[in-house]
């Protein structure tokens, strides 16, 4: 059986904000565990409002930032294995990034096919520039762009949305297992995003490559996801198959993310928001969500959520699931 593509263990990430006596520690991540199959290629939505984690969780997946605890595997390989010089270029060989904002992952004093030529030719996927004319040409070709009206051009010279195309046809060129898109479509006009989405979908196949796909979107979430993962204030709250998740979310904050989803058929309430967040009810005992969980009881205050199957691949970290019937959401 194939080793999973992305394996989460127990990962942990604290940052300390002001000094060493009154300073306070944050935990942006708290000891979630995930895995992505390895069996075929797969797109996981990592979704859950500012705050939540995510963008911390890429971040540490891509090695930009280290964990305070837990560990991350790839491909069955520990990610402590890729350090520096050889094992850090064998790492962007098989995890590539693509992020927020296309204009700041590329400097205006380059010509954009720059950038893609060194990516060739850095990671050795390619000898020289001429050698790496091919794999450019064939990576811009894949997501509907042509070499010759890209060549000697600047950054400022592209829309926000040809830009992201650039930097997914760049993440393209080792050809690696694993692609981490952190909020992709967040810059770019809402009549484009599905165009990138749909970018995704058809890339999966043709390239065999998994996408960690986080984002607040939910709309793009749902459509494009074969997992999804919902985080609240660092938490892994909900995981499962996305047609699972979308049928019958299972936590009272995946249920409240799904209802701000405008629907065909369906009025929506422009006015929904979530209700507010307090710092307090994250730091005490019991659900970080309960302060503002609609169908919280005493015992989501006192005691501390577990995580539970509900299906073979669907699990959610709620009291309700824990053995309290008296709590439900009437669904």
């Amino acid at each position: 059986m194939p080793a999973n593509v992305l394996e989460i263990n127990d990962l942990t990430r604290i940052f300390k904000i002001g000094g060493m006596v009154l300073g306070k520690k944050i935990v942006a991540v708290d000891k979630v565990d995930l895995k992505l199959p390895g069996d075929k290629p797969q797109i996981m939505s990592i979704v859950g409002e500012s705050g939540s984690g995510k963008t911390t969780l890429a971040k540490m997946i891509l090695r930009l930032l280290d964990p305070s605890s837990g560990n991350i595997v790839l491909g069955g390989v520990p990610l402590s294995v890729y350090g520096k010089g050889k094992n850090r270029k064998e790492f962007f060989k098989k995890v590539q990034p693509i992020f927020q904002n296309p204009f700041t992952s590329f400097s205006m004093r380059k010509t954009v096919d720059t950038y893609l030529y060194e990516t060739a030719i850095n990671l050795e996927i390619a000898a020289n520039k001429q050698e790496a004319l091919a794999v450019v040409k064939e990576v811009l070709r894949s997501v509907g762009l042509d070499l010759t009206n890209i060549a000697g051009k600047y950054p400022n010279q592209f829309s926000g949305g040809e830009l992201q195309r650039i930097s997914i046809a760049r993440a393209l060129i080792p050809k690696p297992s694993l692609i981490v898109a952190d909020e992709p479509v967040a810059m770019i006009d809402a009549s484009l995003r599905m165009n990138i989405v749909n970018l995704f979908r058809k890339l999966k196949d043709e390239y065999n490559v998994n996408f960690v796909y986080i984002t607040h979107d939910l709309s793009t979430a749902y459509y494009v996801s074969d997992y999804i993962a919902t985080m609240y204030r660092g938490q892994l709250i909900e995981f499962g198959d996305a047609k699972s998740i979308l049928n019958k979310p299972s936590h009272p904050y995946t249920e409240l993310l799904l209802d701000s989803i405008p629907r065909v058929g369906k009025k929506w309430d422009e006015g929904m928001t979530l209700p507010d967040w307090d710092a307090a009810d994250s730091d005490g005992p019991g659900c970080k969500f309960a302060g503002r969980c609609k169908y919280s009881q005493d015992a989501c205050r006192s005691s501390d959520p577990y995580m539970v199957n509900i299906e073979s691949e669907h699990r959610v970290l709620c009291i309700k699931h824990n053995g309290f019937q008296s709590i439900h959401t009437g669904r």
